[in-house]
């Protein structure tokens, strides 16, 4: 309901397609009057902004709308809305459907702790390396992709990030919207055998469940600490767990400390 009241009140509005924006405000009988529309996406932006910023000056209220999903997140919004605030124009938000979000929300995976990383680059070797780049992250991963290049993707990623519990997800909060849950090898198969899922895709991986815990970590220091120096004790756990070294040194000596 607020979004469609920034509509009515808007002395401006810009969108990616003007015949989606059109029709939406056609079927919720917003007015249209005389208010431009702008189209603004990816092919125009550069040259619509600096006539968009005129009219904020000139004191206009402008409501940039996107197609589908929240705007500014992985958007051609995200420079219209950062030059407005670097012109020192107050940028407000009325979010809408997010596919990282929603996606993270259906996928069964942790949600306490999350990284968007959007698209990775399309070239199989640049994304790779993004793919190692991000393998330590501690965080649930979220990436935008085609469908065309979805069965490769997964396999990719499970060629670098390893046998991780992921997801893939298909035209969320829309009607034909499906998830596909499983570790990633279940995944290859499951894409290898059939056609290429269409419409907007996000992939979900888990984070790296094979490193020991910090409470594996402890409880193995202080078992080997009964028999051993501090130091000796942090080579062995920091070799046996593959941890580095004074990591594991500074937690031996906290649990020396404690004992």
């Amino acid at each position: 309901m607020r979004a469609l009241d920034v509509l009515a009140a808007a002395d401006v509005i810009v969108a990616e397609d003007t015949r989606v924006i059109r029709r939406l405000m056609e079927i919720h009988a917003v007015r249209r009057d005389s208010r431009p529309v702008i189209a603004y996406h990816d092919h125009n932006g550069a040259a619509q902004r600096p006539r968009i910023l005129k009219m904020l000056e000139g004191g206009k209220s402008v409501a940039q709308v996107s197609d589908a999903g929240t705007p500014m997140v992985a958007d051609p919004g995200f420079d219209l809305a950062r030059a407005a605030t670097e012109a020192g124009h107050a940028v407000y938000a009325v979010p809408g459907a997010s596919a990282p979000l929603a996606a993270l929300v259906v996928s069964g995976l942790p949600s306490d702790r999350f990284l968007f990383a959007g698209f990775l680059p399309p070239g199989k070797g640049a994304k790779r390396k993004a793919l190692e780049d991000l393998a330590p992250v501690p965080a649930t991963l979220i990436f935008f992709e085609s469908g065309r290049r979805t069965s490769s993707t997964v396999k990719l990623m499970a060629s670098v990030l390893g046998n991780r519990q992921a997801a893939v997800c298909r035209e969320l909060t829309k009607k034909f919207e499906t998830t596909v849950r499983g570790t990633l090898e279940e995944l290859v198969e499951h894409f290898a055998n059939g056609a290429a899922p269409k419409g907007e895709i996000v992939i979900l991986v888990d984070r790296d469940r094979s490193a020991a815990t910090d409470e594996e970590r402890d409880k193995m220091l202080e078992q080997a600490l009964k028999t051993m120096t501090v130091k000796d004790a942090a080579r062995e756990v920091a070799a046996t767990l593959r941890l580095p070294r004074k990591e594991v040194y500074a937690a031996a000596l906290a649990i020396g400390g404690r004992a």
